[in-house]
C-alpha cells in the first residue's frame, strides 16, 4: 500500500485518494457523510487534500464527535 501521507502526495494525489476511498462505490456524490454529521465529504476532508491535517487526524476527530453525538 502506497503512503497516502500529506508529505507523500501531492494534491492531485490526495483529491483522487479521497474521492476513491469515499465515494467511489455507489454514494454518486450523494453526501450521506453529511447525515451522520461529518457535512460534505469535500468539505470534511478539504484539509487533507489542502495538505493541513492528516487523514487519520480528520477521521479522529469525526469519531470523537460521533461517539459523543456531535
Amino acid at each position: 500500500m502506497k503512503s497516502v501521507l500529506i508529505k507523500d502526495t501531492t494534491r492531485a494525489q490526495r483529491e483522487e485518494i479521497v474521492r476513491r476511498a469515499l465515494c467511489d462505490g455507489g454514494c454518486d456524490g450523494c453526501s450521506g457523510c453529511g447525515n451522520l454529521g461529518g457535512g460534505r465529504v469535500e468539505e470534511m476532508y478539504r484539509p487533507y487534500i489542502e495538505g493541513k491535517r492528516e487523514l487519520r487526524e480528520i477521521n479522529e476527530s469525526y469519531r470523537a464527535n460521533f461517539v459523543r453525538g456531535g
